[in-house]
């Protein structure tokens, strides 16, 4: 994949640079004289999520394929490939779908679309693996053995038209109302690592407490728990959340952070946060304000934020200039004292987004 030249950046900033492999790697340390003083990452460096290397930042396509809550339309096709076409050019290698995402008879079509574009790309992908693909395995009350669950991942990569997964994820855990199918699915997750149908293993939804459940478990299986998924961003950094974020960090799992710009209400544009979180317009205003000193926009000022906190958020994308607007959230970072301001905001909200009703303690 061809890096795009750091405009304006230090001449010390490290790049990310490609060795052997094919994929991106930092170099080694510099020396102390010249430290590194620029931003966190730019678009075309990679983190580590379990043995996967991945972008900084990775899009949702939760809306590829859903009629119902945001009109998908076959139609939308040609802009979601351009969509994926700009990302993979800028660097996100990140996508993240599920074998729910889509209504009706467009059920698994965020896959069908993901699949399709990978095989269309005209871009330099090396090998499969350079596009890291996690979907997310419904919970469904009739999946109820491991192997129903694998059937899932089977059929997931079927429509992805891939061998194997970049991170397989369990959408949802059942310990709340159905304690004894949580076993069989986290023996699925075991089995699809075992017969090598993905390379990392993740959740979603998990609180911290069933969270050390499944990586305590897991690991007695010789399988490591990559990431964790749930609602994170400047809406809903709840004492749970955090606790989460710092079990994560203790433990050595990535946090996959969605919605990282609150369904929208942190862009500034929404017209429903007075119904739905009335108290916001500090927050707002915080957020502007800095938004304004950066030269930078609302939502790139929250997704870095995420970024700051050590997470990987996956704003959704539906247009060129979701995609576009997003990238701008990235080769730039928030000061100590920014990030402060804009917690103090947060925290004096008199509401908090309400959690995933699938999220367990």
């Amino acid at each position: 994949m061809a890096l795009p030249p750091a405009a304006g950046a230090a001449a010390f900033a490290v790049q990310a640079h490609v060795h052997a492999g094919g994929s991106l790697r930092r170099p080694a340390s510099p020396p102390a004289a010249s430290l590194r003083l620029g931003p966190l990452f730019w678009p075309w460096e990679k983190v580590k999520v379990g043995p996967l290397s991945v972008s900084p930042m990775g899009f949702g396509t939760w809306a590829w394929g859903n009629q119902l809550l945001w009109g998908y339309q076959e139609s939308m096709d040609s802009e979601l490939q351009e969509c994926f076409n700009l990302a993979l050019r800028n660097g996100i290698n990140l996508f993240d779908t599920a074998d729910s995402y889509g209504t009706g008879k467009l059920n698994g079509q965020s896959e069908r679309l993901l699949g399709k574009f990978i095989g269309e790309y005209q871009g330099p992908i090396k090998s499969p693996d350079d596009v890291v693909i996690a979907t997310k395995f419904a919970a469904y009350p009739w999946r109820l053995t491991s192997g129903q669950f694998v059937s899932a991942c089977n059929s997931s990569l079927g429509r992805l038209q891939l061998d194997r997964l970049g991170i397989g994820q369990l959408h949802w855990s059942t310990a709340n109302y159905a304690p004894l199918q949580e076993r069989a699915l986290w023996d699925g997750l075991v089995e699809m690592y075992d017969k090598g149908l993905v390379r990392a293993v993740g959740v979603s939804n998990y609180g911290p407490k069933q969270l050390l459940k499944i990586h305590n478990y897991l690991a007695s299986k010789g399988v490591p728990l990559s990431s964790a998924q749930v609602q994170f961003s400047l809406l809903s950094m709840g004492d749970e959340q955090m606790e989460l974020k710092a079990v994560c960090d203790s433990l050595g799992i990535c946090l996959i952070a969605y919605s990282p710009l609150g369904l929208g209400m942190l862009t500034g544009k929404s017209v429903l946060f007075r119904q739905i979180l009335p108290g916001l317009e500090s927050l707002l205003t915080c957020l502007r304000s800095i938004a304004e000193k950066k030269g930078k926009t609302m939502s790139q000022v929250a997704i870095n934020w995420c970024i700051c906190k050590g997470t990987i958020p996956i704003p959704g994308v539906k247009t060129v200039r979701h995609v576009e607007e997003n990238l701008g959230a990235l080769g730039w970072q928030l000061s100590p004292a920014e990030i402060s301001e804009l917690e103090t905001a947060a925290m004096a909200a008199p509401k908090k987004m309400i959690q995933n009703v699938f999220q367990t303690v």
